[in-house]
């Protein structure tokens, strides 16, 4: 008897239908195979389903059975191929009706007891489904909610093989699992940090304002103890909210990762912190089976890069071709898959291997020394970095409070930045822009226009600071960023100053002008 069920199987975040076919004939000697191009742990999982259906009450025959995982010529690793195996397996055998699998799909990994064990990559799998026009998923109970966020199809939850099979033979009735995202994204949260508790540093908070409200790459340059890690931990309190697009959009690469929590989404904006001794590969994603790296999990988020010159010099330079491309390409022999990296760069250092220069009563490190430590960070990727600012030593008058230099709340600030998101959305829209980082060579005279005066600035800049024409071009899409928080419809000689003195304090540094 033959029988079939729908399956999907990833490659990166690209997912292709699958179909479990599973044929029982009485010719030749009893034998259970599998065939389809199988990685190592989907070949092993014939063990488990057989156990599995025992355990659950199931015997299978003592008959030839093949199963092929169609197209034959796709590439199967994973373990969510069990559960669908096991249905068309036991409608094969009589025990589910075989109409009951039509329209659907499976995904979940079966425990030697039975158990529908969770899977990496459900959301994902979900959307190819219902955009090949499939009703309904059954997966494992413990990924509904993740696969509920999707409307158009029908997200059953299983525990089990026993309630797998009494749900598709009729006598069990699972409700359809369906998530709200606007209420989930409406729930109020209470930030971890908050720029209130930061004293002082008004330069630098005015310079991560700017940057988190037009999602612009920020340098922090300053002596320890001044702050950077600090701010940069606050920054997730002033970032504008997720839309229920960019919430699956994330959602979809933590789920490829199998980082979701028991909430099934992401709703905030990720903020991501590796640490510096990570290697190229775990930045920017890889390994056998392709998974998302760093600047993928920091998708329409953060990625904090502390002790920015302490990480190896290639790791460093894998991020140039993410940071203006907005996404990376994995190249494998099975193919390639592309993951999402449009992310806010915020990195932090010190100024020299001690930390205090240009403070030469405690800088103790000799020329050379501070250029060497200053160019493991390569002109290119200094380029793509659109507001450096510096952060100074704190005095005991600022955190005792007595000089009145605490700065606004992470509330207030949250207010302009989602003002200004508010400004953009509407500018962008039917364009598929969201932030002014975004706007393109392209796009720049309509969005960014400037009069004769400003023209006439930003030529006199270009020459004196021999600026790239990426260096102009992020010069303009900040000084638009600056306009919107000023609520300017159109972009003046003071925003463009401000842009301009972004763009200054790195080069102080990295050309020796102090």
């Amino acid at each position: 008897m033959f029988s079939s069920i729908n399956s999907v199987a990833l490659f990166g975040m690209d997912a292709r239908m699958v179909t479990a076919e599973t044929d029982l004939s009485t010719g030749g000697l009893p034998v259970f195979e599998m065939v389809g191009f199988l990685g190592s742990e989907v070949k092993e999982s014939k063990e488990r389903i057989r156990t599995a259906m025992k355990n659950s009450g199931y015997l299978i025959p003592p008959k030839r059975i093949t199963v092929n995982l169609s197209p034959a010529d796709l590439r199967k690793s994973g373990s969510s191929f069990d559960l669908a195996v096991a249905i068309s397996l036991l409608c094969a055998m009589g025990v589910i009706p075989e109409e009951a699998s039509s329209a659907t799909v499976a995904a979940g990994e079966l425990s030697l007891s039975g158990e529908v064990k969770p899977v990496s990559g459900i959301l994902p799998m979900v959307f190819e489904a219902r955009k090949n026009g499939f009703k309904r998923f059954i997966l494992p109970a413990a990924n509904a909610a993740e696969g509920g966020a999707v409307e158009g199809i029908e997200v059953v939850g299983v525990h089990d093989l026993e309630e797998t099979v009494a749900y598709l033979s009729g006598s069990k009735t699972i409700e359809p699992t369906s998530i709200s995202l606007e209420a989930i994204l409406n729930e109020e949260r209470i930030p971890e940090a908050d720029f209130r508790d930061v004293s002082g540093q008004i330069g630098a908070r005015r310079g991560l304002e700017v940057a988190v409200a037009g999602m612009h790459n920020i340098l922090m340059i300053g002596p320890p103890g001044s702050g950077k890690s600090m701010m940069a931990k606050c920054l997730p309190s002033i970032l504008p909210p997720l839309s229920a697009d960019e919430c699956l959009e994330i959602s979809k690469v933590y789920s490829v990762a199998g980082l979701l929590g028991a909430e099934g989404l992401v709703t905030e904006r990720p903020f991501v912190s590796p640490h510096h001794t990570i290697s190229p590969q775990a930045l920017a994603g890889g390994g056998n089976i392709p998974r998302p790296g760093a600047v993928s999990l920091a998708h329409r988020g953060v990625l904090f890069l502390d002790e920015f010159p302490e990480f190896q010099r290639q790791t460093l330079e894998i991020l140039r071709q993410p940071i203006e491309d907005h996404e990376v390409h994995i190249q494998r022999t099975q193919g390639s898959c592309t993951f999402p990296t449009d992310f806010l760069l915020c990195a932090a250092m010190n100024p020299c291997k001690c930390g205090y220069y240009p403070d030469r009563n405690r800088c103790s490190c000799s020329g050379p020394e501070i250029q060497r430590y200053l160019s493991k960070i390569s002109g290119p990727l200094l380029d793509r970095i659109d507001i450096s600012v510096e952060t100074s030593e704190i005095g005991f008058s600022e955190l005792s409070g007595k000089t009145g230099s605490a700065g606004e709340s992470s509330e207030k600030i949250r207010e302009r930045v989602v003002d200004a998101a508010e400004i953009q959305r509407k500018r962008f829209e039917g364009t598929g822009l969201r932030f002014n980082s975004d706007i393109g060579v392209r796009e720049l005279k309509r969005f960014c226009a400037i009069g004769p005066e400003e023209e006439e600035l930003m030529k006199t800049v270009f020459e004196t600071m021999g600026l790239s024409a990426r260096g102009y071009h992020r010069i303009l899409k900040t000084s638009r960023t600056i306009a919107d928080l000023a609520h300017s419809d159109t972009i003046k000689q003071e925003h463009i100053a401000e842009a301009i003195g972004y763009r200054g304090i790195d080069r102080r540094y990295w050309n020796g002008e102090y």
